[in-house]
Order: C-alpha cells, then structure tokens, then sequence
C-alpha cells in the first residue's frame, strides 16, 4: 500500500501544488472557524470592531473552501496561480492596513495582522514552487 501511495506522488508533478493548496484551505478554514467564537476578544485584543473580526473569520473559511476545491480540479495549475495572486493580494492589504493606519490597530492588532500578511507569503512562494515543478515537467 505505501510503495503505491509513494510511486503515485512520485509520477504525480501537481502533488506540492495541490499539497500546498490543500494545506492552506484547511489553515484558513480553521483560522475561521476558530475566529468565529473568538470575535469578540479578537477585537478587544486588536483595535478591530466584531464585525470586523466575524467578516474576517467568514471570509477564511470562504476562502478556504473555494481553494480546497480549486485543489482538486483535473488541471490546478490556472487554479494555483489565481490562488498565488489572491495569496499574494492578502499579503500587500496587511501590510497596507498596518501602514496606513486604516483600522487603527492596537499592537496586538499590528502583530496578528502582519502574522497574517507572513503567513500568506509563505504560502504564496510555497504554491508558486509547486507551480515552476509543475511547469518545468510538462515543458
């Protein structure tokens, strides 16, 4: 059964593409999941309102649903890139929230906001390295 499993992922040249986007539909979902009764002392915490912080948590668990059926479509690279984008926007938003001082942040609020922003960078660049195998085997 392992020698099948790993011959399998060894012909497949998707397989840290889909790993990296399945792995980051199930991070974010529970980041949501675990947001929603959190809300309110994620707020306090934050400087953010609940509302905020329900949108927020909403939001992860969308996203990590679309990108976990994004996944598994028959070809992922299409898919793969719109999610490195998307990963890639999130990162510059956080970044552009704590610059500009746009939800007035409390430093709590600053740090988690950031952690976010590092937390879809690396998981941007570790899709994107799935993307170039993904390219380079069937180039």
């Amino acid at each position: 059964m392992t020698a099948a499993i790993t011959s399998r992922l060894e012909e497949s040249t998707d397989a840290l593409l889909r790993f990296a986007m399945r792995a980051d539909a199930v991070f974010c979902g529970l980041a949501g999941v675990a947001g929603l009764p959190l809300a309110g002392w994620l707020a306090e915490l934050s400087g953010t309102t609940t509302t905020t912080e329900y949108a927020m948590a909403a939001f992860f668990i969308g996203y990590g649903v679309v990108v976990f059926v994004l996944a598994t479509l028959p070809k992922v690279a299409t898919a793969g890139t719109v999610v490195i984008a998307a990963n890639l926007l999130y990162t510059a938003a956080a970044v552009g929230i704590v610059v500009t001082d746009a939800w007035t942040l409390t430093t709590a609020g600053v740090v988690l906001t950031l952690a976010t922003g590092i937390y879809t960078l690396a998981f941007a660049e570790l899709q994107y390295l799935g993307l170039r195998r993904l390219r380079r085997s069937t180039a």
